[in-house]
C-alpha cells in the first residue's frame, strides 16, 4: 500500500519550509522514524521523520523547492506489517508528545541491539546537507569519514578528500579567492529562509517600532580580570568565558530596576506587556544568515550557568540546529559586533521586544585612571530601545546600570 507524506505543520506560525536534501532514495528500505530528509525554514534546519516503514516509491519534491505545509514531499510503499501499526499524525523529532517516546524506545533499542552484537551501530554521524548528498552521490559510507567542520561535522569536502582517498576520482570543489575572476558579472542569490524572515522582521521592526539608541563608553580593565581568573577555574572549563558573559548577566541584573526593557507593545489589545521572566535572545552570525536564538528563563541561571547556556546555544545555532522553540519567545536581546573588531552599533529591535544591548569590541585604550592617563580595557555599550514603551530615563538608567556593574563587577557578585 501506498502512502504519501506530507509536509507537516512544524509550528511557531510557520507555513513553508524548504526541502534542502533528501537522506533517502527511490528504492530504499527504510525504517520508522528513520530520517529521510532535511527541510529550512524561515527559522531552523529541521530533519523529517518518516512516519512509515517501507520502500520509498517516489521523492515528489526536489530539493531547494518551497512547500506549503500540507504539501505531499514522498511516496512510501509499506508493507503488512507496517500498516497494522497505529496511525498517528506526523510530527517532527524533538515534537509532540508521541514522536519523544518513539524516539525514545528507538534509542533504547539502538543501544540494546549494540550491546548485543547483534546489530551494527548505524547512527550517522554530524553531518552538514551537501556532505550527505555527496556522500550518497559518491557511495561514501559518512560513519567513516573524519570531519573537520564545527564540533567534528563532515563538511562535502571531507567526503570528496575520503572518495579521493579510496581511489575514486572525484572532482575538486573550488575553493573561492578574492582574486578570481567570476563567469559573469553578476551573482543573483534567492531571498529565501533565513534572509528572507531577516529581512521582513528588520523593516516590520524599524517601520513599527520608534528606535532610540544611546551609547556610553566604559572602563572595564576589572572584568577582563574577573574573566582571566574565571576561566583558570575547574568549573568553567571547557566553557566559553567572554565579555558577553559578564554583559549578559549585568543585563539581567539591571533589568529588575528597569523593567520596561523587558516588556512588548501589544497593538491589538492596546497594552504594554511586562514580562517577569528573561528569555535572553544571543544575535549569532552563522552560515545561513543572523539569527537570534533564546536562553529561556535566563534570570534563573547563576553566571557558571549562563556562561554554559550561551556556549551551547551560539554552538546550536551556528552549526544550523536551533529549533523553532529556541528562535521565539525572546523577551530581550544582546548582540555583540566587538567580536568583527567594530566600536559600538545601533542594533535594529527584534519584533515584539522592546529593547536590545550592543556590546563593541574591548579593547585597550588610552585612559584617565585615577587622575592619571593609563592603559586600560575599555569598550562602548549601545541599547536601542522601544520609545513607545521605553522612555530615555528608562533606557538611560538601565544603560547606565549596566556600565557601572561592568566596570565595578564587585557590585555584580551578590547576584552571580
Amino acid at each position: 500500500m501506498a502512502q504519501e507524506f506530507r509536509l507537516p505543520d512544524l509550528g511557531e506560525g510557520l507555513t513553508e519550509a524548504e526541502l534542502v536534501s533528501w537522506a533517502v532514495e527511490v528504492g530504499q528500505t527504510i525504517e520508522l522514524n528513520q530520517v529521510i530528509g532535511e527541510v529550512e525554514t524561515a527559522k531552523a534546519l529541521v530533519e523529517l521523520p518518516s512516519p512509515y516503514a517501507g520502500v520509498v516509491a517516489d521523492l515528489l519534491v526536489s530539493p531547494g523547492t518551497t512547500v506549503p505545509v500540507g504539501t505531499p514531499i514522498i511516496r512510501i510503499t509499506t508493507d503488512a506489517a507496517t500498516e497494522e501499526l497505529p496511525t498517528r499524525t506526523p510530527v517532527l523529532v524533538g515534537y509532540g508528545p508521541e514522536a519523544a517516546a518513539e524516539s525514545k524506545r528507538a534509542r533504547r533499542k539502538l543501544v540494546a541491539a549494540a550491546e548485543t552484537g547483534a546489530v551494527p551501530d548505524r547512527r550517522r554521524p554530524d553531518s552538514s546537507p551537501a556532505a550527505r548528498v555527496a556522500a550518497r552521490e559518491l557511495g561514501v559510507d559518512l560513519a567513516v569519514v573524519a570531519g573537520t567542520g564545527p564540533s567534528g561535522a563532515v563538511t562535502r569536502n571531507d567526503v570528496k578528500s575520503h572518495a579521493g582517498s579510496a581511489g575514486q576520482v572525484v572532482s575538486p570543489t573550488p575553493e573561492p579567492s578574492e582574486f578570481s575572476e567570476p563567469s559573469e558579472r553578476e551573482t543573483r542569490t534567492p531571498i529565501r529562509s533565513v534572509r528572507k524572515q531577516t529581512a521582513e522582521a528588520m523593516v516590520r521592526s524599524a517601520f513599527t517600532a520608534p528606535h532610540v539608541t544611546e551609547f556610553v563608553t566604559v572602563d572595564v580593565t576589572r572584568s577582563v580580570e574577573l574573566l582571566d581568573r574565571l576561566r583558570e577555574l575547574p568549573e568553567f572549563e571547557g566553557l566559553s568565558v567572554t565579555p558577553l558573559t559578564l554583559v549578559a548577566k549585568a543585563m539581567i541584573v539591571a533589568l529588575r530596576k528597569n523593567p520596561s526593557l523587558n516588556a512588548s507593545w501589544d497593538e491589538e489589545h492596546q497594552e504594554i506587556v511586562t514580562k517577569h521572566y528573561v528569555n535572553l535572545g544571543i544575535a549569532a552570525a552563522t552560515p545561513r544568515g543572523l539569527v537570534v536564538p533564546n536562553i529561556k528563563d535566563a534570570q534563573a541561571l547563576s553566571l557558571l550557568e549562563l556562561c554554559g547556556a550561551i556556549t551551547e546555544l551560539t554552538a546550536t545555532a551556528r552549526s544550523g540546529r536551533a529549533t523553532p522553540a529556541q528562535l521565539t519567545g525572546g523577551t530581550v536581546s544582546i548582540t555583540n559586533v566587538g567580536v568583527f573588531g567594530v566600536d559600538a552599533g545601533t542594533p535594529i529591535l527584534n519584533p515584539g521586544e522592546s529593547a536590545i544591548l550592543c556590546l563593541g569590541s574591548v579593547t585597550q585604550r588610552p585612559w584617565v585612571h585615577e587622575d592619571e592617563l593609563a592603559v586600560r580595557w575599555v569598550t562602548t555599550l549601545s541599547v536601542s530601545f522601544d520609545h513607545r514603551v521605553v522612555d530615555g530615563e528608562q533606557g538611560s538608567r538601565f544603560l547606565s546600570s549596566v556600565a557601572a556593574m561592568l566596570h565595578d563587577p564587585a557590585s555584580l557578585l551578590a547576584h552571580l
